[in-house]
């Protein structure tokens, strides 16, 4: 199903619908194919859109465009990070406990040993275990997303990184979710390594790029060509590059607007709260456009399947498990687990309206009443 005008579509986190700015410099880009390690006037054009895209991407998170790697997505970056710390001398782990799946499988097959860095009943990372963690012997590379997926919850970043400098350790940061969303300052989050990725913020899929900072050195992880500065083998997306540095500029320009989403969602959060509806990590720091909420005993597919009927699509937590629906793992870690297998996200982004969350919330009210008649008629 496509998504229509009269849809309501509300799932960002999942993916962003492509902006305009990114579809025209993607069939531009098709145009002219051509491959950009060619040395003819062709290829030196192919090559001039990858760079101009590597500045675009760059400016967008505040480093050169030197810094940045263009690769797969966001999985290859986050794995191209973890393995680059572990050739660097990392001896060991630490990721928080809601970091994605991308971050926690890649640690699993590392092969060095895993800790993990609890969070508060926000979401928010502890920063006083993490110190006496650090004081165990053995360099450590700590990941840390800058936003999560799920709740929108914002880490404290550049305090962990503080933590860890004492410690020559390494720092990788998630920040997926994050880009295109609030402004982010590379420098000022202390990291060594960020993931980005084209789809979240309105660029097309199977795009991403590893920003890396002067302190980390990048190893490659696939083998052939000497593409990406030898970081990353294979011919580069042009197309889908050149689409990703459109998407950049235009969220940027657009951090502003969409900062206003914030007012939004609060509104809808007390609607739902008026309701009895429990909002998570609302005492700490959040993506404007992002809410996570449970209906206690209205499960998360049901909740999805209803708004869905309703012309509404939002979805249960994370969307990277072949369209399962289970427990958030995030919830959980949150201290929550009574909550886990009601919790829903609703996520605007670039395309959204006022009333888009209006009627997510007015959809969601009718389907939570009915089920509460349901249950008074059993009882």
């Amino acid at each position: 199903m496509s998504i229509t005008r009269t849809s309501v579509y509300l799932d960002y986190n999942a993916t962003a619908p492509l902006r305009p700015e990114a579809r025209e410099a993607l069939l531009r880009a098709l145009e002219s194919p051509a491959n950009p390690s060619s040395v003819h006037a062709a290829g030196r054009a192919a090559r001039d859109v990858v760079e101009k895209a590597r500045a675009q991407v760059g400016t967008l998170v505040g480093v050169p465009a030197g810094s940045v790697t263009f690769v797969s997505g966001g999985t290859e970056a986050n794995a191209l990070a973890i393995e680059s710390a572990k050739a660097a001398g990392a001896q060991r782990i630490i990721i928080s406990a809601v970091e994605h799946d991308a971050v926690v499988e890649t640690a699993k097959a590392s092969g060095l040993p895993v800790e993990i860095l609890p969070v508060d009943r926000d979401g928010v990372a502890d920063l006083t275990w993490l110190a006496q963690a650090l004081e165990t012997e053995g360099k450590a590379l700590v990941c840390l997303m800058l936003a999560n997926n799920e709740t929108g919850v914002i880490q404290p970043v550049a305090e962990a990184s503080a933590l860890l400098r004492a410690r020559d350790g390494w720092l990788h940061v998630d920040a997926v979710q994050a880009a295109g969303k609030i402004a982010i300052d590379f420098s000022g989050l202390g990291a060594d390594t960020l993931a980005l990725s084209a789809h979240k913020l309105g660029g097309p899929q199977g795009v991403g790029a590893l920003v890396a900072g002067t302190r980390a050195s990048v190893t490659r992880r696939q083998h052939g060509g000497g593409q990406e500065r030898g970081r990353r083998a294979g011919t580069e997306n042009v197309a889908g590059i050149a689409a990703f540095g459109a998407a950049a500029d235009a969220a940027r320009e657009g951090l502003a607007s969409l900062a206003e989403q914030g007012q939004w969602r609060d509104a809808l959060a007390l609607r739902l709260k008026a309701e009895g509806a429990v909002v998570l990590g609302e005492g700490a720091q959040r993506l404007p456009q992002t809410l996570c909420f449970v209906g206690e005993g209205f499960g998360s597919e049901i909740q999805v399947m209803n708004l869905d009927l309703a012309g509404v699509m939002v979805s249960a937590g994370s969307a990277c498990s072949s369209g399962k629906v289970k427990a958030s793992r995030v919830v959980e870690a949150m201290g929550r687990s009574d909550l886990a297998p009601f919790a829903l996200r609703v996520s605007g982004g670039w395309a959204s309206t006022e009333a888009d969350w209006i009627k997510c919330g007015d959809a969601w009210l009718v389907a939570w009443k009915r089920i509460g008649a349901r249950r008074r008629e059993v009882a």
